[in-house]
This record gives C-alpha cells, structure tokens and sequence, in this order.
C-alpha cells in the first residue's frame, strides 16, 4: 500500500468497512451498542479507525480508537447514529 504524505497507516484493513453516512436510514436507527462492541465512524471509516466501546451515556458513546486512524484519534465521545457496529464475520478479517 503506497503511503500518501501526511496520512497515516492503519493497522487495520480499513478498505473493507462500509460507509454508512451519518444521515440514512441505517444510521438513524441507533444501534444498541455494549461496552467491548468494535466500532468506527460511519461516514469514513479510515478517518477515526476501529474503536472499543468503553461508556455508553444517553445518546453519547466514548470509543478508544487508539490512533487507528488516520487522524489518530485516541479516544473521542460521539452521537450513536455516527457509529456503525462491525460484524463479528468481518472483524475478523480486519
């Protein structure tokens, strides 16, 4: 993979994450998601990487992505319908 300036590597395979933009349908059901759930940030998921679910407050979800994006984000609090939850069938293959 041909790293471009500025961005980041993931460690994880990033390509194969649907992208779920924040205003559809699917987005706007809120999954119900647990703490341990892997996730990542729907609309892009290379952006923010693949996080565990550490607190679930009202509509509010803190994820540790641990820098697995290209933002290297860390850990970031964010609304559940900007967060899809990955099947275990694809988590995987990650």
């Amino acid at each position: 993979m041909k790293r471009q300036q500025g961005r980041k590597e993931s460690a994880y395979r990033l390509e194969i994450l649907e992208r779920v933009p924040a205003f559809t349908r699917r987005a706007r059901r809120k999954p119900a998601l647990e703490e341990g759930q892997l996730v990542y940030y729907g609309p892009t998921p290379m952006y923010y990487g693949v996080g565990e679910v550490k607190r679930v407050v009202g509509a509010l979800v803190a994820v540790d992505f641990r820098g697995t994006g290209t933002f290297g984000v860390h850990e970031e609090l964010l609304e559940v319908q900007y967060l899809a939850r990955i099947p275990p069938n694809i988590a995987e293959d990650l």
